[in-house]
């Protein structure tokens, strides 16, 4: 099958590119790994940011420095403000599709307050928010048309020069390696948070693929330091703590009972206090018992009953255990407002670094980010498509992920694919999580480097081609491996400490520091890794040359 346009990805960012790339004169497909439900957009549970009010620009600008001063000065300004100023129009266009947000008894939408908000600007639904936009996104993309393919894990890109042609997929029904063609391509697939896996609230197979894909594409990725840690994950289970747990009145305690930090600041410097708290032998937890049942059952009804299902507790009598988790990561493909270097590719969601977020994420801004520059990505994607005729295919990557899918089938292995995935985890968080210095992340580095060598003899145990769980887990290790490595050489390349980026030996913000670090893999194991030029750098460059 041939498209117009192909949607990587089926969360927020993704469903809205599809919906707004969607015409009656062509067609549209959303490629998705598994099935279209499952995102980190539909787990997302605290609520999207919004002044309400288009026309109140003075709570638009402070939305604007909320997002800018959380950035720590790594923010677009830009895109920053093209976020701000679309917010109310999205809310108003998501209520259109159907979301039904929690309302006062007026009519108007609630509003609560989020960690680094100067203002309540938060909308939500209860505390699922993600799954009720999703939702209403998938039922107004199948009523326009969009084809959804489902249980496709995309291993490449096709391209013509520096034209995208097409996709490469792995289909999991039978293991066959397939192309779509396409005039123009949207990646909207995530970010890569579930590397930590044991340590993250993303699921384990959120391994940033697509940021794989566009490193073998010969595209850069941009601040992949800035991995967000949520300070507040279930101790047993890493089940996330919706902030609106926090943003309805919630505390954070330690063993000792004492409150030690101010629960709305932002999710960098909190993270930190709960891990300080942890290093220093006491637990943390979240006390609601002053909040009357009633609130907590209508407000935060998920995290209520999960906290009990999961854990045995009732948050209206007992205190919960809680635990820093990875979440979201601020890098991404390098693009400028979802444009990428390769034309027809076209970069939305958590996949991109488009600016937005900088060297720490507001909260409530991710789901917006998701739905503002989807639906731009998807009308540039339309338009970009439009009249173009579709460009040949090279067939040598095609050939190239056939000969990989039919390596791991042959042969016999001993290695436990899961337990170093575990491994990486654990590494990942130990060594280059909250808290890192140079020692740290070179052993990191040492360990990914042995295993990402390991990984090249990884084979399946079971030989069957009908929805084989071994060869996605062995192609998912790959790509995690090389972020891995990518994050680790980033962070060691940040000599200093910026919102999410913490190093213990270079504990200080230096002027050098308010740059973005790029990098590229040159050969398969070899990184280029920089500073990215400033603007007056590039300026005399281009006036010289």
């Amino acid at each position: 099958m041939t498209y117009d346009v192909i949607v990587i990805g089926s969360g927020i960012a993704g469903l809205m590119a599809a919906i707004e790339a969607k015409s009656e004169h062509n067609s549209v497909a959303i490629i998705t790994k598994s099935n279209i439900f499952k995102s980190n957009s539909s787990v997302a549970s605290g609520g999207i940011n919004a002044v309400l009010d288009e026309n109140d620009e003075a709570e638009i600008q402070k939305h604007i420095d909320d997002t800018m001063k959380s950035s720590k000065d790594l923010g677009d300004s830009k895109a920053i403000s093209y976020l701000c100023h679309q917010a109310p129009l999205i809310i108003k266009k998501l209520v259109k599709y159907g979301v039904a947000f929690d309302r006062d008894e007026n009519g108007k939408i609630l509003q609560r307050s989020f960690g680094g908000g100067s203002s309540k600007r938060t909308c939500f639904v209860g505390d699922s928010t993600g799954s009720a936009i999703t939702q209403a996104l998938i039922k107004k993309a199948k009523l326009v048309g969009v084809e959804f393919l489902v249980n496709h894990f995309v291993m490449d890109i096709t391209k013509i020069e520096e034209y995208v042609s097409g996709v490469v997929a792995l289909k999991k029904l039978d293991s066959t390696v397939t192309v779509y063609p396409a005039k123009a391509v949207v990646f909207a697939g995530g970010g890569y948070a579930g590397i930590y896996r044991g340590f993250s609230t993303n699921a384990q197979d959120c391994t940033g693929d697509l940021l794989s894909v566009a490193l073998r594409a010969g595209l850069s990725l941009k601040d992949m330091e800035f991995v967000q840690f949520h300070p507040t994950g279930f101790a047993k289970t890493s089940y996330l703590v919706s902030e609106a747990a926090r943003g309805e009145g919630g505390h954070l305690v330690n063993s000792d009972g004492e409150r030690f930090v101010n629960e709305l600041g932002t999710r960098d410097v909190l993270a930190r206090a709960i891990f300080e708290q942890m290093r220093a032998g006491k637990k943390v937890y979240l006390d609601m018992r002053h909040i009357p049942k009633d609130v907590l059952e209508t407000r935060i009804p998920s995290l209520y009953k999960s906290a009990y299902n999961q854990v045995g507790i009732d948050l209206s009598d007992e205190l919960l255990e809680i635990k820093p988790v990875a979440h979201y990561s601020m890098g991404g493909i390098a693009s400028s407002m979802t444009k990428s270097e390769i034309k027809g590719l076209f970069i939305c969601g958590e996949s991109a670094a488009l600016g937005v977020h900088g060297a720490n994420r507001l909260g409530g801004n991710s789901l917006l980010e998701g739905a503002v520059f989807g639906e731009l990505a998807g009308k540039k994607a339309r338009k970009y498509a439009f009249n173009k005729e579709f460009l040949p295919i090279d067939y040598n990557v095609v050939i190239k992920n056939m000969n990989l899918v039919q390596r791991i089938f042959d042969g016999d292995c001993s290695k436990n694919f899961n337990a170093m995935r575990i491994s990486v985890g654990k590494i990942m968080f130990d060594k280059a999580g909250i808290f890192r210095n140079e020692s740290s992340l070179q052993e990191a580095f040492d360990y990914m480097k042995y295993l990402r060598l390991e990984s090249n003899t990884l084979h399946c145990i079971d030989k069957s081609k009908h929805n084989n769980v071994e060869l996605i887990s062995i192609l998912e290790l790959r790509n995690a491996l090389e972020l891995s490595e990518a994050i680790i050489l980033c962070a060691m390349q940040r000599k200093e400490s910026r919102g999410a980026h913490f190093r213990e030996d270079f504990a200080f913000t230096s002027k050098e520091g308010n740059r973005h670090v790029l990098i590229k893999e040159l050969q398969k194991g070899f990184f280029k890794v920089h500073y990215e030029e400033s603007g007056l750098t590039k300026w005399l460059k281009k006036i010289l040359t």
